[in-house]
């Protein structure tokens, strides 16, 4: 294979791998393959490519300091979201930083899917079943066309779960800074207070910012109807997981489901089922019987791995030609 080199660092080789190679043949890229998240001892990997292209790994100024030594000046994430960059590092060291956003079903699918699980309590059915246990006792469910399902972030994901929860006959409700006219035929726009207020079940859609870090905390719950239901597949950092762990102990809290937690990195697509882990809020978090954690995998299907592969690749391209990028983000 000959053409410009891309460093793909976190490359699995069981779904991803194939792809990178298909796609890299057909933009006349090489792809230069490594399983291992980027770090200080294979950097070097870089050497000779001006594009890298990475997943959720966590990218500080440092690593990135180090990419641009070895000559990178084009950063891809395979993801919607870029908060695991470090953009204002990116910028100071000039290198471009994209994403490679995938289609909203996979994750809009996935939040309803967890919305459903959660007000009907198959965490603790399926436990039971597992165990031959039938009985019925503390186990009874809630039906969806009873209940206000607040949307937080109607972005694409966030208006496609709107629009899939709508055949439920529940009551929609949203937030977001930027509100979209074409929705308001389908779900009314609050402030969050009367979010707050007024939700039965809050599913969060929303990107990390500095703004909305820990936007779920210990006072937005404390306004929250007891029994409430809070589903996150967006970021773990929107939500104060000291301040979850309270609310789900105290009752506040009926259930949650999260794809997302705080502090993740370094766990999510590895395997550590014999090592001791430090991030005691998620091993607290597993253990409820109301709470179904799941390892930021919302977005993971057929269609959405081989897009990310394909347009990460695509966006190195128009970078090394000097063309208009529209996935660029910084």
């Amino acid at each position: 294979m000959c053409g410009k080199k891309v460093t793909v660092y976190n490359c699995r080789e069981f779904d991803e791998k194939g792809l990178f190679l298909k796609y890299g043949r057909e933009l006349g890229l090489e792809p230069v393959l490594c399983p291992d998240a980027p770090d200080e001892g294979n950097l070097d990997l870089a050497r000779g490519s001006e594009c890298v292209d990475i997943i959720t790994s966590k990218m500080t100024g440092e690593l990135l300091a180090g990419l641009k030594e070895r000559g990178v000046r084009y950063l891809v994430t395979r993801t919607i979201g870029y908060d695991h960059v470090d953009i204002g590092a990116a910028k100071e060291l000039g290198i471009t930083v994209a994403n490679a956003p995938y289609g909203p079903h996979g994750v809009a699918d996935y939040a309803v899917m967890m919305i459903l699980m959660s007000i009907r309590k198959m965490k603790r059915i399926m436990e039971r079943t597992n165990i031959q246990d039938y009985t019925l006792k503390g186990i009874q469910g809630r039906e969806l066309k009873s209940l206000t399902v607040g949307v937080i972030g109607t972005g694409r994901i966030g208006e496609t779960v709107i629009r899939n929860l709508s055949g439920f006959g529940c009551k929609l409700i949203a937030y977001d800074i930027f509100e979209k006219e074409g929705l308001k035929g389908c779900v009314e726009y609050v402030a969050l207070e009367e979010m707050w207020d007024r939700a039965d079940v809050i599913t969060l859609h929303a990107p990390l910012t500095e703004e909305n870090y820990h936007m779920i905390g210990k006072e937005s719950i404390a306004r929250m109807k007891d029994g409430v239901v809070i589903v996150n597949t967006a970021r773990g950092g929107l939500i104060d997981s000291q301040a979850l762990i309270a609310g789900i102990e105290s009752g506040k809290i009926g259930a949650a489901g999260l794809d997302v937690v705080e502090n993740e990195f370094g766990l999510y697509y590895y395997d550590r089922k014999s090592d001791v882990l430090d991030n005691r809020d998620l091993a607290i978090l597993r253990g409820f019987p109301n709470v179904t954690v799941t390892h930021h995998m919302a977005f993971y299907t057929d269609e959405c791995v081989e897009t990310v592969v394909r347009d990460s690749l695509t966006g190195c391209k128009l970078f090394l030609e000097g063309k208009e990028n529209p996935w660029r983000v910084a």
